[in-house]
């Protein structure tokens, strides 16, 4: 469904949105779950550290076991800056290729950023 022009204007122009915050959304395949849950209880070391190093903060991830629809969120000085660091991390290219064999495909591991439109602080 395509998405209105003036909503597009609205969300690109409120006060509220932040280039501090990031939310997203991931779906996982619902069959593998509970191994996708099981291997972010032992993320890998170097992972967290890149993750840390990049300036990635109060990263959290949310799940509605339902559908395998995962909410990412964190927080950074400057989210498009970190993105593009953690994305040049040779690290961060292993686990996403590992983590590739849970998502929905064809794009269900990409980050679906979703717009912020109200803060209350």
């Amino acid at each position: 469904m395509p998405i209105p022009p003036n909503l597009v204007t609205l969300l690109k122009t409120t006060s509220a949105r932040s280039p501090r915050r990031c939310c997203f959304l991931l779906h996982v395949r619902p069959e593998r779950l509970s191994e996708y849950i099981e291997v972010h209880q032992h993320v890998w070391e170097e992972i967290r550290d890149a993750l840390t190093r990049t300036g990635w903060r109060n990263y959290s991830l949310f799940l509605r076991p339902q559908d395998g629809m995962v909410v990412g969120y964190f927080e950074a000085d400057d989210v498009e800056a970190v993105q593009e660091a953690m994305a040049a991390e040779e690290v961060n290219s292993r686990w996403q290729d590992e983590m590739a064999q849970y998502f929905v495909q064809p794009d269900g591991g990409i980050n679906e950023p979703l717009s912020q439109y109200f803060y209350l602080a």
